[in-house]
């Protein structure tokens, strides 16, 4: 009996909740090696970034015998804008519910699992390679890369996380998605940095929240941002009529969205563990996370330095900076 093997894939994924299946051919993506060394020459690759084009653009690396990669998309958008209380900082709409390494993890085992039912060879990925999964998902149909470099989907605007399958199956590839930003640049002008503007990751204020080392000229500039930064996908017209997840994984918990700066500057190790690290902000870090609410905190208060003593920060980093922001506000 013949079976079709996309058609089975995407009724499994539909059963778990998943609309959005693309697939593509296995190949090597040598289309995409200029532009990475243009951006290894200009220093504007950071430090996320695997050096090696090579791993970057191979997924034969990752299954010698591959034929085909699926794609899948997880949306992830919850809640309104006004998630947050003003003054107090808020975290990035992905990382308010559960972490999606985990998440999406738990989804593409068990697609996997399925895939070697029907007799054939699958490994996933979640972050957890250096293949181009929004270039990869755009040439599989999900959705197109926009001006802020995001995956944009019809249904879901860019409000999704991105997993990927290659499997030894030979399956029909999807007709990849069509640029639809036109003349709009809403998500360059929003940009506060210029990032977009200069196609440089590396003052993104998303990467710089989680950045383990920061110059004094950044400790000022974070604005309420707690972990990354939605200021590009705010104003784009996808996201404006973006469908709501029903991916009951990424409902969020509600520490994140009413996030309290003082409780988070002192939390202890195991409130840490409890809460945090069961996110998708945890993975750098109690002392970011503390770093961040410590600069939010000056942003918000100009009496910040009366709330908050040197003498309650633990961490050296923290008294440093402490030290450092005292200077900058002139308390």
């Amino acid at each position: 009996m013949n079976i079709d093997y996309k058609d089975s894939i995407k009724e499994y994924s539909r059963s778990l909740g998943l609309e959005m299946v693309g697939f593509s051919r296995c190949r090597i993506y040598s289309e995409l090696v200029p532009y990475l060394k243009k951006r290894q020459d200009g220093h504007t690759q950071n430090e996320f970034e695997d050096n090696d084009i090579n791993r970057r653009t191979n997924p034969f690396l990752y299954l010698k015998d591959g034929k085909t990669v699926v794609s899948i998309a997880f949306p992830y958008f919850h809640v309104e804008d006004d998630c947050h209380d003003e003054g107090q900082g808020y975290f990035s709409k992905y990382t308010l519910g559960m972490d999606y390494h985990a998440a999406v993890s738990n989804y593409l085992k068990m697609i996997c699992s399925h895939i070697e039912a029907l007799g054939g060879k699958a490994v996933y990925f979640v972050d957890s390679n250096s293949l181009p999964e929004r270039y990869i998902a755009s040439i599989s149909g999900i959705g197109f890369i926009g001006k802020n470099n995001m995956l944009i989907t019809s249904e879901y605007g860019s409000y999704v996380l991105l997993g990927e399958i290659i499997t030894d199956l030979e399956i029909e590839a999807d007709t990849p998605a069509i640029n639809s930003c036109g003349s709009c640049s809403l998500c360059i002008e929003a940009c506060p940095t210029g990032s977009l503007k200069q196609d440089n990751p590396n003052i993104c204020l998303s990467y710089i929240t989680q950045k383990k080392e920061l110059e004094d000229s950044w400790l000022s500039l974070l604005g309420g941002r707690l972990f990354g930064c939605d200021t590009c996908q705010d104003p784009c017209p996808y996201n404006k009529a973006a469908k709501k997840s029903s991916l009951e994984c990424f409902k969020p918990f509600d520490f994140m969205c009413r996030p309290e700066l003082r409780g988070i500057i002192l939390m202890s190790n195991s409130e840490f563990r409890e809460k945090y690290n069961r996110t998708s902000c945890g993975w750098r870090g109690k002392v970011i996370l503390q770093r961040n609410a410590l600069m939010c905190l000056f942003h918000y208060d100009s009496g910040a330095g009366n709330r908050i003593k040197e003498d309650d920060l633990a961490s050296p980093k923290l008294k440093d900076i402490y030290n450092r922001l005292l200077r900058i506000y002139k308390l």
